[in-house]
């Protein structure tokens, strides 16, 4: 017993924290399918009383705890009168690692973990509107991967720790939510922060999301030929805002940066065991070290003998996405698209973009990046291991997987408006409108 209370002091020890708070101004268990998409917040919160035509001030708390990290977004909205669109007006913001399933055998630590982060919402929402600001709580990739007697462990304790917390818990507010759901609230955000939902345009933005164990796409298609070609549970109907769109979307488990790279090494259903080691000519000749996810540590090195760089490196990859990844009939002339946390993340490491103001991207400079960062010695301390790995996988996801052309310009970012993009605004958006999704 006291060696398992040393381990979670120490884990806890290793947790790193970061926060924001930013002001805008701008106007699950979720179940998915070609013609149904909803996203439960429970059933309405509790009534308060004012003039029809008065401003209300409304929060919304997120947990977003993903494959690398559990983040919480506190939200700020105003509501002008019964019929008129939200206002964001605030985002409080804080990240913490690892991920949950870092915790798998020892998922008291995932209550804790939240405990911590309920702290940011305490001192951001008004002690009188606690127990009218609802909770949502949604794990994705990284306990989607896990088997799930242990994922249910961890959801177990946070459910306990927000079941004891003053806020508004509706019943089916602790979940993993399903890939299409994340793709698709994801896209409610970046159109709604770039004011394309207000409009009830149909020139809206696509998204493209790479997270750890997972990545997401999804856009409106101009062309039928899109819809009718691709598979039944690839579209979705989702109205909102007096407004029809048609979505393409998807998400494929077992994709993201942090999985790709256990496929490419062979390692994905290795339980990391301590004497093997995984080898890649995506490495550095002489390096060996390790890389840890999902709670476990692979041993990994580079190639000793034979063909490495680039092009060896493209070769491993590919394995990891053809067979894979569907190809949109019209992505191969697309433009319009946002690419964000790992997209975004890589591409400021390999320098292509400020880390502060983000910025448009063609495909191909990832592609030169990539050539140049496999086909020179690494230099220590000046980028990860995995750069080469990484900078390959984004451009085989995108180039021969969703089949974008390498003149295709993406914009990537981390915010938009000074909010976090991401699905949490999306999920927070979508309860307060009510959308009628079917």
């Amino acid at each position: 017993m006291k060696m398992l209370l040393m381990k979670m002091l120490m884990m806890l020890m290793m947790i790193q924290v970061s926060s924001t708070s930013s002001s805008s101004s701008s106007s699950s268990s979720s179940s998915s399918s070609s013609s149904a998409f909803s996203v439960r917040f429970g059933n309405a919160l509790p009534s308060l009383s004012c003039p029809a035509n008065a401003s209300q001030i409304f929060y919304s708390i997120v947990f977003d705890a993903g494959s690398t990290g559990t983040r919480i977004h506190v939200y700020t909205f105003i509501q002008r009168g019964p019929e008129g669109s939200p206002v964001l007006d605030d985002e409080m913001f804080q990240a913490v690692k690892p991920g949950l399933s870092a915790y798998a055998d020892v998922p008291e630590i995932a209550g804790h973990t939240v405990a911590q982060l309920l702290r940011v919402a305490k001192r951001t929402v008004p002690a009188l509107e606690w127990k009218r600001t609802p909770v949502l709580f949604r794990a994705t990739a990284g306990l989607r991967l896990m088997p799930a007697h242990k994922a249910h462990a961890l959801l177990q304790q946070v459910q306990a720790v927000l079941d004891e917390s003053p806020f508004y818990v509706p019943a089916d507010s602790v979940g993993i939510m399903n890939g299409t759901s994340e793709g698709i609230l994801a896209w409610i955000t970046v159109n709604f922060l770039t004011g394309r939902l207000a409009r009830g345009s149909q020139k809206t933005a696509g998204i493209l999301d790479l997270g750890g164990g997972s990545t997401q796409i999804t856009f409106l298609p101009r062309s039928k030929k899109t819809v009718e070609s691709a598979p039944a549970d690839y579209i979705t109907r989702l109205h909102m805002f007096n407004s029809t769109y048609e979505l393409y979307t998807h998400s494929y488990l077992g994709n993201g940066i942090k999985a790709a790279r256990l496929s490419a090494l062979g390692a994905l259903r290795s339980d990391g065991l301590e004497k093997e080691v995984f080898r890649s000519s995506c490495l550095p000749k002489k390096h060996t070290g390790h890389f840890s996810f999902g709670g476990l540590t692979y041993h990994v090195s580079g190639v000793n003998h034979g063909v490495r760089g680039f092009r060896a490196c493209h070769q491993e990859l590919l394995k990891v996405v053809k067979g894979f990844i569907k190809q949109p009939l019209e992505l191969k002339d697309s433009a319009g698209f946002y690419a964000f946390s790992y997209y975004f993340d890589h591409a400021v490491e390999a320098g292509l973009i400020d880390e502060t103001r983000g910025g448009a991207v063609k495909i191909r400079d990832f592609r030169r990046r990539a050539k140049e960062v496999c086909n020179r010695p690494p230099k220590r301390s000046q980028r990860s291991e995995f750069l080469c790995m990484d900078l390959t996988y984004i451009i085989c996801l995108l180039k021969d997987g969703f089949g974008f052309r390498e003149r295709t310009v993406l914009q990537l970012t981390k915010k938009m408006r000074n909010v976090e993009t991401s699905w949490a605004l999306g999920a927070a958006i979508n309860h307060f409108q009510k959308f009628r999704i079917h």
